[in-house]
């Protein structure tokens, strides 16, 4: 039906007073179709991954980096107000401004290989008929925290101790993460990130930020204990070799994968027998045992009895390396004689026992009773055996030799699943609390944990 008032309308598409704020497709002309309106390129995020690990891990290096940034100042500020490090010889604990120090003593080892390389040589001191009897060799010291130094100084243009301070530091933040990493699985993510925190404030950790090579081994060990804990086995095995490269202490971590893997190993073993070619519980059919495990038992040695053999090849006794200790530094396993001596010695004011140093061996007493406290409280968390053995280990390593007794609080620094009961235990404390906590620590640890043992011991 027409309708003749519609007649003389004009169409609809020039009906501009009734199109106002209306879109494009509804002004198209009856009968075609609408343009199709395109969003703008949405462009994927290239890491996506990036905001959760920052989340997670950022509080932990920023909490690391905040607490060992004060220790660190408290530490030159105590240098510089003292001034006695002027009056020092460079090399021992001397230098013209307050960083040199950091270089000093077993820096200067490592800067010399780092730039001359290994010369490995048992060479008799004249007439020597005491303790030491032999020529201080670089061969006593590990090769590849002196490599890196090396390697960073070439790719960064910095001089060989820029290029140490660069690989401590670095390799001081890796610790921090892989110590929480480990302690996470056992308590937590809040527990990991106390602990983290503990790394930069426990006794000796004056050492992380200096040309030592501690902070690099403790990286090293922590992160192949997580490789163990999460049954990445070649992972663990070629991080403790390199371990074996950079400390003597490696002999502890190489034990605790060795007995990890023999456990893993026996249990499918066990689990073989059980279940045969039929699926166990997880569904899975266990008709042999893996090697992986065999294979990091194999290559984790490779690092510390390479090295070992190579020093008494070129020294002409393969028992070069430890009659190098014995003879230039009096580092020899005594079965805990010299820490008998300590102990039965400090209390009662007396300092003539072998290489006294008062205020040193004073913060090396509490730290080991401070171990023996907390570990305890570690086997009761009933950690895995990894852990259990590297710590039992190492104090035994530490505490039954002979050597300058003030150092145990470095030597210490590779028992650090002793940080994780301490840990458990704060992970209760509020935020505020916690970081007044590890706050009043790191301010007096630029005290305790650097100035007492560069400048009022030997490092």
């Amino acid at each position: 039906m027409n309708d003749p008032r519609l007649a003389d309308s004009p169409p609809y598409e020039d009906n501009r007073p009734h199109t106002e704020g209306r879109s494009t497709a509804a002004r198209q002309p009856y009968g075609t179709a609408p343009a199709r309106v395109t969003s703008p390129a949405v462009v994927p995020y290239r890491w996506p991954w990036l905001p959760r690990v920052a989340e997670r891990y950022g509080p932990v290096l920023a909490l690391y980096g905040a607490l060992k940034l004060v220790g660190f100042c408290v530490f030159m500020y105590l240098l510089d107000s003292a001034g006695d490090f002027r009056r020092k010889h460079p090399r021992f604990g001397g230098g013209a401004h307050v960083w040199d120090v950091l270089a000093t003593w077993d820096g200067w080892w490592y800067q010399q290989i780092a730039a001359h390389g290994y010369h490995p040589a048992l060479v008799p001191v004249p007439g020597a008929t005491g303790l030491i009897t032999v020529e201080g060799n670089s061969a006593a010291f590990f090769p590849l925290y002196p490599a890196l130094m090396r390697l960073f100084s070439t790719c960064t243009g910095l001089g060989l101790f820029g290029a140490g301070l660069l690989v401590s530091v670095v390799a001081s933040f890796a610790a921090a993460l892989a110590i929480h990493a480990v302690t996470a699985r056992i308590g937590g993510h809040r527990a990991g990130l106390a602990a983290a925190g503990l790394w930069a404030v426990w006794p000796g950790s004056g050492m992380e930020w200096s040309a030592y090579s501690e902070s690099l081994y403790v990286a090293l060990a922590a992160w192949a204990c997580y490789a163990v804990m999460r049954h990445h086995w070649l992972t663990a095995g070629l991080l403790t070799c390199a371990a074996g490269l950079t400390r003597p202490t490696a002999t502890a971590l190489i034990a605790a994968l060795a007995v990890a893997a023999l456990l893993a190993v026996h249990r499918q073993w066990r689990e073989v027998r059980r279940w045969g070619d039929a699926p166990g519980p997880d569904g899975k059919r266990r008709r042999r045992i893996a090697p992986r495990p065999l294979a990091a038992v194999a290559i984790a040695p490779l690092g510390l009895v390479g090295y070992l053999g190579w020093v008494g090849y070129r020294m002409g006794d393969y028992d070069g390396y430890f009659k190098l200790q014995e003879g230039a530094w009096a580092h020899t396993f005594d079965y805990g004689r010299q820490t008998l001596d300590v102990f039965t010695s400090l209390p009662v004011g007396h300092f003539d026992y072998l290489f006294a140093s008062p205020f040193e061996d004073l913060v090396g007493v509490g730290t080991v009773l401070l171990a023996l406290i907390v570990l305890p409280l570690l086997l009761r968390l009933r950690p895995p055996p990894v852990l259990v053995v590297h710590t039992l280990l190492t104090i035994a390593l530490v505490l039954g030799s002979r050597q300058i007794f003030g150092n145990v609080s470095r030597y210490l620094l590779p028992a650090f699943p002793l940080f994780i009961p301490c840990a458990v235990g704060m992970r209760r404390l509020s935020t505020p609390v916690l970081c007044a906590v590890l706050g009043i620590a790191a301010f007096a640890s630029g005290s305790y944990a650097g100035y007492v043992l560069f400048e009022l011991g030997v490092p």
